[in-house]
């Protein structure tokens, strides 16, 4: 016997209703709830382009947006160091802001390299200012996150990696206050957070709501981590996922240039996608690559072809 879909649905709506009524909540915010469920209940992706992979260290920001919209992307993750350029050069943020509204792109993202996770105090405190400034910046631009690597621990001792978390927890308070996620990345070529279970660690010890994760293909290759560990995560702590490949090279060997539009090297890049499809990713892709021979093709036509890529070996 069929049952009327209609009819589960007010059933399901009732249900709610008694629930909102048990929890002492209101109507409206559970069935708002349920719609937001329903609304995301397929994979709504946004691709995004990480600007080095058109060398946007050379490329104007300005320029920057205009080639994402023509190449059709639908949201930006730029380098604060090329908003600084802008700036100097007699640019304002909201000017810039405005560009990448009336282009039809959000701020999805920005790099920034401020070393919070440093162990000696006063440095600590130091890299917290600078942070802040950070944020400020990408809220001011429109934006909500940005990354959080393990700058200044690259080289050096080994950290405690409980130490570390209640650095990332300082972190976190921080751009809560600002309103700017910061998303712990995984750099494989560095001491320290080289692996998804270091980053996964500390994220965990910093024993904070907002806490989550940056994944990277060619830093989980680089630095040895599993890709089936993807699984460990929930998908909603995974707000951008870095999009990449890489030729078939040693990991010691391998470099940031040599990575490569996404299907072009050997990265089991379908199956990670649908570990962490299965844990309940919906988030944004961003092509992030520093190859030295695709800088050299016009920049627009770098872009699209990366955009290309990139949703090539998304699952259906």
């Amino acid at each position: 016997m069929k049952t009327d879909k209609n009819h589960l649905r007010l059933q399901r709506r009732d249900l709610l209703l008694a629930t909102a009524t048990a929890l002492a909540l209101s109507p409206t915010e559970l069935l708002s709830s349920e719609s937001h469920l329903e609304s995301t209940g397929d994979k709504q992706l946004k691709y995004c382009l990480n600007t080095s992979t058109i060398h946007g260290e050379v490329i104007p920001i300005v320029e920057q947006v205009s080639i994402a919209q023509k190449a059709g992307y639908d949201s930006l993750e730029i380098w604060l160091r090329d908003v600084d350029k802008y700036t100097t050069g007699g640019g304002t943020l909201s000017d810039l802001r405005k560009r990448i509204s009336d282009a039809g792109l959000t701020l999805e993202s920005a790099i920034a390299f401020a070393p919070w996770i440093l162990m000696d105090e006063t440095a600590h405190k130091k890299a917290l200012e600078q942070a802040k400034k950070e944020m400020e910046t990408v809220v001011a631009l429109g934006g909500k996150r940005i990354a959080a690597p393990p700058a200044g621990a690259v080289e050096g001792e080994i950290l405690n990696l409980d130490k570390a978390g209640e650095r990332y927890r300082a972190l976190l308070d921080l751009g809560r206050s600002v309103g700017c996620l910061p998303m712990l990345e995984v750099w494989g070529f560095s001491k320290n957070l080289s692996k998804l279970s270091e980053v996964l660690h500390v994220a965990a010890a910093s024993q904070h709501p907002d806490a989550c994760v940056l994944p990277d293909v060619y830093h989980l290759y680089k630095g040895g981590s599993n890709f089936n560990d993807l699984g460990l995560l929930a998908g909603n702590k995974i707000p951008v996922f870095h999009m990449n490949d890489y030729p078939d090279m040693p990991r010691d060997k391998i470099s940031d240039a040599d990575r490569v539009y996404p299907g072009d090297g050997i990265a089991p890049i379908g199956q990670v996608l649908k570990t962490v499809f299965a844990s309940g990713f919906n988030g944004v892709l961003s092509l992030e690559l520093f190859n030295r021979e695709y800088w050299k093709l016009d920049p627009l036509e770098n872009a699209t072809v990366g955009l290309k890529k990139m949703k090539s070996v998304v699952p259906a």
